[in-house]
């Protein structure tokens, strides 16, 4: 765990989400607070959302604790199918954005793709105005 300061003096904290693995920087405080709501575990924001979400379509009532750990399980199974890191979309987005960066740019005079012609027999023409046309 990484901390950082802020300028009101609280701490930051970075901190790994012990359901999905995402790393997020929060306070102390906010850290303390999700613990005590998801049985002493972090869990990102992101993972709130989806335990929120699991007792809601629950077809029974169940508690936060159940919630939070068919959630986990359901996070660990796609953890265990996903077969890379380097096929992960975030780095998949990164390796996108880096072939953007590096490839030459070449300026263009024209369009790529030529404009429809517009016939101007067929285009709307502005006769007097709409006043004109009621009377």
């Amino acid at each position: 765990m990484e901390i950082s300061s802020i300028a009101e003096g609280e701490v930051l904290e970075f901190i790994k989400c012990d359901s999905c693995g995402f790393t997020e920087e929060c306070t102390i405080a906010y850290i303390s607070r999700i613990r005590e709501r998801y049985c002493g575990m972090w869990i990102c924001g992101l993972c709130i959302e989806a335990v929120k979400d699991e007792m809601l379509r629950s077809q029974r009532l169940i508690s936060t604790e159940e919630a939070l750990n068919r959630h986990i399980s359901v996070c660990k199974k796609f953890q265990s199918i996903t077969p890379s890191t380097s096929e992960h979309p975030i780095f998949a987005m990164g390796k996108i954005l880096r072939k953007s960066l590096d490839s030459p740019r070449s300026v263009r005079s024209s369009p790529s793709s030529p404009l429809p012609e517009v016939n101007r027999s067929s285009s709307l023409v502005c006769s007097g105005g709409y006043f004109s046309a009621l009377s």
